[in-house]
């Protein structure tokens, strides 16, 4: 199954379908995402869809609702969750300012003491 989000105001996604991928082969056989396009445009009669991988083979990551799309990135990213993270330009996802231990134990972040703090 081929996955496809829609894109809604300020680039954000407010659904992702899934979509046969038979229904995308063209004339020779090859999957194309323009026909994908306009199979769920002529369904849900919304015009701006953009196709989503889980395995992460294109746009980066697997869209989600909240996500933005980025036109220039050609990439999903999710939502920023802690305003001291940085976008890494490599994934598109967000990394805290201090790397997660690596012990074992669970954490969460602090955003105020900018820490991770044992669970």
């Amino acid at each position: 199954m081929a996955s496809f989000a829609k894109i809604g105001l300020n680039s954000k996604v407010i659904e992702v379908l899934s979509v046969n991928n038979e229904v995308l082969k063209d004339a020779n056989g090859i999957e194309q995402e323009s026909i994908g396009v306009d199979f769920l445009t002529k369904l849900t009669g919304y015009p701006v869809w953009k196709q989503t991988s889980y395995n992460g083979n294109f746009r980066k990551n697997h869209a989600g609702i909240g996500y933005t799309y980025d036109e220039d990135r050609d990439a999903f990213i999710p939502k920023k969750p802690f305003a001291s993270w940085v976008l890494n330009e490599t994934t598109c996802l967000w990394e805290s300012p201090v790397a997660y231990p690596n012990d074992g134990q669970s954490y969460k972040w602090n955003e105020q003491n900018q820490t991770w703090d044992l669970i």
